[in-house]
């Protein structure tokens, strides 16, 4: 039987890091994955030679001693990593459809600050206000800086009270508390739901800066493998751990794969959704407390999304002031985000619609693909169905939607009437039976205020978890739990060492 110092189940961007950070430390790492290809959903796939991101297209984070810039750089794989830019003040762009009335968000915080100053002269103070306590919030928030990094969370005033009650209490402008709610759309809770805390934490880093990736999520498990060959770390696709075996002491003794082979392991770090987790943990070591904890967990929301390109949209002339930049653009048919963000809401779901420019074999396309809000109650009807075998009504739900965004595109892009051509689409069910995840929701679970949501030590002393359901949603929320859990593991002298050797050159 084969041993391990560790293993790391689920190879998305959270596993990926920490299977990384302990070989970096001299650990040996079994990194599994259940699908055929490492990555999660930084994994892009191709159609009609055109490539498509999943689950990764755009991230803060990026600016100097930025958390992101500095994970990379400990990392290693910061000069494999490159950022594309929005910089344009339209590249970030708000419209709600109620109105038609349009809000561009450039980019820095003291210049997002002058901007709805600008919008909105009347509600100044608020606006400052607002500011002023996220900017306070990421200042006392410890684990945003690596070189402190605590397995326990330092709580603050913000992690108890709601976004919805800050932004009630600095104004009642309907417009302006549904534009400082716009990154609910990068949780996917509603402003009510989540602490104004983790909104100030996710959302600082969008205000400084809005960046894609050149090559997209496939640039970062690209950079990953490139890592890998250099330390013990080895990596099983198709596998997953199907039971957890000889426990004592609450020690877990060997993992048992869907292979049938048996492995043993000093730890187990699960990066996997928190369901997930418990349908693998032995339930006769764990609490009915513990379980019902975790059932209770309500997942974020998803999207319904839409892949497709403009013919003909690139000019030859290198020089030309042309699209190459990437874009942004929010439509919201409510300014009411709590309301958009029910899943009874009967009004046209938030679109976000990412346009940006993609080069395969010589050849550059100007590449669309729109997000709209979903949630699994939409396709609770199907929700026993696989692919290739969906009903009929899941195909008329799906065209449906395909005819309503392309609709909604056309709208705002007249221009592209004659020329976009749609690729393909997918519903949180195909996202579900891609990625391998309960239900198919785009940041596991919900962010919620007062809710310790599963992450480090398990009842089950060598098993921890980690990943976007544990800290905070997205790629940095992801990546930083790891951050933490290898600090958990390594030790703290040793591990700060690593961090500021590795940020210090």
């Amino acid at each position: 039987m084969k041993k391990y110092d560790d293993i790391v189940v689920g190879s998305g961007i959270s596993g990926m890091t920490l299977a990384l950070l302990l070989g970096m430390n001299g650990h040996s790492v079994l990194l599994l994955e259940k699908n055929r290809n490492i990555g999660g959903s930084m994994a892009r796939f191709y159609k009609q030679g055109v490539p498509f991101d999943t689950g990764f297209h755009f991230t803060g984070g990026f600016y100097k001693n930025g958390i992101l810039s500095d994970m990379l750089t400990v990392l290693g794989i910061d000069d494999q990593i490159q950022p594309v830019f929005i910089t344009k003040e339209d590249g970030n762009r708000v419209i709600f459809e109620e109105d038609n009335s349009v809000y561009d968000f450039p980019f820095g915080y003291d210049e997002t600050t002058a901007k709805m100053k600008e919008y909105f002269p009347g509600e100044k103070n608020a606006i400052e206000q607002y500011f002023k306590m996220v900017l306070d919030v990421c200042k006392k928030t410890v684990a945003l800086d690596l070189r402190n990094l605590s397995l326990s969370q330092d709580w603050i005033d913000e992690d108890y009270i709601s976004l919805d009650e800050v932004l009630n209490k600095l104004t009642g402008n309907k417009k302006l508390k549904g534009l400082l709610s716009k990154y609910s759309m990068c949780y996917g809770a509603k402003p009510s739901e989540i602490s104004f805390a983790n909104h100030s934490r996710v959302s600082l880093g969008l205000y400084e800066s809005v960046a894609r990736v050149k090559d997209g999520g496939d640039a970062f498990i690209r950079a990953f493998k490139k890592r890998f060959a250099g330390f013990d770390i080895d990596i099983r696709t198709n596998s997953c751990i199907t039971e957890c075996a000889d426990v004592g002491n609450n020690i877990v003794g060997k993992f048992v794969l869907n292979t049938g082979e048996e492995i043993a392991a000093n730890r187990c770090i699960f990066t996997i959704h928190p369901k997930a987790i418990l349908d693998v943990l032995p339930k006769n070591h764990l609490t009915k407390a513990f379980i019902s904890r975790v059932n209770a967990f309500e997942s974020t929301a998803g999207f319904f999304s839409l892949f497709g390109v403009v013919e003909n949209s690139v000019p030859n002339d290198k020089n030309a002031d042309n699209t190459s930049e990437p874009t942004i653009l929010s439509l919201f048919s409510s300014s009411d985000i709590n309301r958009m963000m029910d899943p009874a809401y009967t009004g046209d779901p938030a679109l976000v619609i990412l346009k940006n420019q993609e080069t395969m074999n010589g050849k550059t396309h100007t590449v669309l693909t729109a997000l709209e809000l979903a949630f699994p109650e939409h396709v609770r009807d199907w929700e026993d169905s696989r692919p290739g075998v969906r009903s009929d009504g899941y195909r008329n739900y799906k065209n449906s939607r395909i005819e309503n965004i392309m609709k909604r595109i056309i709208g705002v892009y007249p221009e592209f009437n004659e020329t976009f051509r749609f690729i393909d689409a997918a519903s949180m069910l195909t996202f579900r039976d891609y990625l391998y995840s309960p239900d198919g929701s785009a940041y596991g679970i919900k962010q919620k205020v007062g809710q310790f949501n599963l992450f480090g030590k398990l009842p089950l002393r060598n098993i921890y978890a980690a990943g976007q359901s544990s800290v905070l949603p997205g790629i940095v929320g992801a990546m930083l739990s790891s951050f933490i859990i290898g600090r958990a593991i390594v030790g703290k002298e040793p591990y700060i060492g690593f961090i500021t050797e590795r940020l210090n050159g």
